[in-house]
């Protein structure tokens, strides 16, 4: 497999190929910054390293906390970067740290500060106990440098090298002797009922010297640490080679002397470019075998629904048709199939009001996916950019609100709806007042819990704001439009008498139908799905947007060719009930998506706690909400355009 992996090929080769060859095209923020060992490099070349801390999080749990949150060293000068919207929504945290680094300045066992614990104060009595929570869930430090995760690096199994962009704060051995998490890594970590803290770590920076290149300085290309634990006797004399472990026992009896240190070593190597620094954190993720075989799973099942559909319609329909238009209308009324209901196949469904408010909210959210989506195999929305994915696709869905107001409007006018008010108010606020409510409900647990990831009272002002002051604006506009142009013309009439559908065996049948027709593009989306998953709740980087973009268009086909096809054979069987069921058909993969995350939560993750849990399927609720709405108007507008098609090359009197 090659050491490097380019994600981005596959779909949009010749756009990447374009921006890669320019020498000059860097993300909009992300151009490299140079370093100097002295202050004569000018401006345009640093001597101090920063190193910034973000906030720790854990498999165990989704509450994430703010580096200040537990006890650990505090830098006297705190400065926090400014955050974008994608940073505050994801409960990214970032501030400088007390780590002082300076360029090809190596530091050896550097005390940072010392934290004392008595039993006998209360205060220290319950940032202890913090502290030990934080070892027992396995929560992890965050930390940057030069907009790069330091990584832990280490070796797994078949002898490959895992990077893990985050360290522990420490670990456990429990009552029974089992070592958890990190305590595996040594052997002295043996103590029943002990915590292990990691409080010194040995930083190492890679850099790319520019003298060959001609610039000056040079560019950091990596920074990884190693995570120990040393119990230090005497802050002032620190010695970090070799000593026993800091210890803190289980019962706190006493009194507990923590000393935080550091050292920092400078490794120059120039194989390895600015460019492509990110490499060796991707290249030890999960590997792109299994995502090629997740697309040729997902491919044959395309062409399986291709070969379907093609099959229907140059046999069985182009026969039909040319039969059907060549005898005489008296002997046609004796047939039976789709072209019996045409009198009926294009009668207005029930409750056409909530379908075109959710076709409306459907096509709003598609264009969102598919923009973003298309950025980000463009580079843009690269794990580099922090929170550019999620400020991406808010602003997206806050500007797409004209498309689903005119979609929603021009609908439920064709569906001879009148009370057009009430159908642009809906469009504006029902889907998104859902999402608001679920989400406003676990921010205010987060907040309860005292969670980084509450999102601040401002922010949340801020949502409503570009809700109500843009979104909603924008969607009466496109209400205005949809309401102004006449109704979509349907290719035949409508009989005034609704036609009798016969008695239907199980499967033509509106349930077994539904729940049959969201199998299909579930079982494309599957695989990419535990990849997702696994970058939310396994804080996972995600970075393989070229294959997500890829399963999207992958997704669209399945989600189409399974609607058309279910609703062929139910036009046969006389059901002409179509509008609803085109939309529940392909909106049932959100079901699947939903058991496949109950079944992620018992088999892949370790959550505990009910606050977590709640948590979880709340925002897996959101999810689930959403890719029904996408999933449910892709199938709706392929069947449409079927049924459109099928209908008017009949001839009718």
């Amino acid at each position: 497999m090659k050491r490097r992996i380019h994600v981005s090929v596959m779909l949009v080769y010749s756009l990447v190929s374009f921006f890669c060859l320019c020498s000059a095209f860097y993300l909009p923020g992300l151009a490299p910054v140079s370093f100097c060992e002295d202050a004569k490099g000018g401006e345009d070349c640093q001597t101090v390293i920063q190193l910034f801390v973000n906030r720790l999080d854990s498999v165990e749990s989704v509450l994430p906390y703010e580096y200040d949150v537990f006890d650990f060293c505090k830098d006297a000068q705190e400065k926090r970067p400014s955050e974008n919207l994608g940073q505050v929504l994801f409960g990214e945290r970032i501030e400088s740290s007390p780590y002082k680094v300076n360029f090809k300045q190596d530091v050896k066992c550097q005390a940072v500060c010392s934290k004392t614990y008595k039993k006998d104060n209360k205060e220290d009595a319950t940032k202890l106990e913090f502290l030990k929570m934080g070892m027992q869930l396995n929560y992890q430090h965050h930390w940057i440098i030069d907009n790069m995760p330091v990584t832990w690096c280490y070796d797994v199994e078949d002898g490959q090298k895992y990077c893990n962009p985050g360290f522990p704060v420490g670990c456990l051995v429990t009552v029974d002797g089992r070592a958890k998490d990190a305590c595996v890594i040594n052997s002295e970590f043996n103590k029943k009922n002990t915590f292990y803290v990691f409080n010194h770590v040995d930083i190492k920076i890679t850099y790319h010297s520019g003298a060959e290149e001609g610039w000056r300085g040079a560019r950091l290309v990596a920074a990884t640490l190693e995570p120990k634990s040393i119990k230090q006797t005497d802050e002032k004399n620190t010695n970090c080679e070799g000593g026993s472990p800091m210890e803190v026992p289980g019962p706190f009896d006493g009194e507990v002397s923590i000393v935080y240190t550091y050292s920092v070593t400078f490794e120059e190597n120039n194989s390895i470019k600015w460019a492509s620094r990110w490499d060796y954190i991707l290249v030890s993720m999960p590997h792109t075998n299994i995502q090629w075989f997740s697309i040729m799973n997902s491919l044959v099942i395309v062409l399986f629904l291709s070969g379907m559909v093609a099959m229907i319609m140059l046999r069985t329909l182009h026969k039909d048709i040319a039969r059907y238009n060549q005898v005489d209308q008296e002997d046609a009324q004796e047939e039976s199939g789709w072209k019996q209901v045409h009198g009926d196949v294009f009668r207005p469904p029930r409750k056409g009001m909530l379908l075109s408010v959710f076709l409306g909210q459907g096509t709003q959210i598609f264009i969102m996916t598919f923009i973003t989506l298309f950025l980000a195999c463009l580079g843009f929305l690269s794990p580099a950019n922090r929170g550019a994915l999620m400020t991406c696709a808010v602003v997206l869905w806050v500007l797409l609100g004209t498309p689903a107001g005119y979609v929603s409007a021009r609908l439920y006018k064709t569906f001879g709806g009148e009370k057009w008010k009430t159908n642009v108010l809906l469009t504006a606020l029902l889907c998104p007042g859902i999402v608001f409510a679920d989400f406003f409900l676990m921010n205010l647990i987060l907040w309860v819990e005292g969670s980084s990831a509450a999102i601040p009272f401002g922010t949340l002002v801020a949502i409503l704001a570009l809700w109500f002051g843009i979104s909603v604006p924008l969607t009466f506009i496109g209400a205005y439009f949809g309401f102004k142009k006449s109704a979509i013309e349907q290719p035949v009439r409508t009989n005034q008498i609704p036609r009798q559908i016969p008695e239907q065996s199980f499967f033509t049948k509106p349930i077994p139908g539904i729940v049959m027709g969201g199998i299909l593009p579930f079982g494309c989306i599957f695989i990419q799905l535990f990849f997702i998953l696994n970058s939310i709740w396994s804080h996972q980087m995600y970075y393989m947007f070229g294959f997500l973009f890829l399963v999207f268009i992958i997704l669209l086909i399945t989600c189409s060719e399974a609607t058309i096809l279910l609703c062929y054979f139910h036009l046969c069987a006389e059901d002409y009930h179509w509008w609803w069921r085109s939309f529940l058909t392909s909106g049932f993969t959100a079901v699947y998506l939903f058991v496949y995350a109950v079944h992620y939560f018992f088999s892949k993750l370790q959550i505990v706690g009910a606050a977590s849990t709640i948590l979880y399927f709340g925002y897996t609720m959101i999810m689930v909400l959403i890719f029904f709405l996408f999933t449910g108007t892709i199938g709706f507008f392929a069947c449409f355009w079927f049924v459109n098609k099928i209908y008017s090359v009949v001839k009718v009197d």
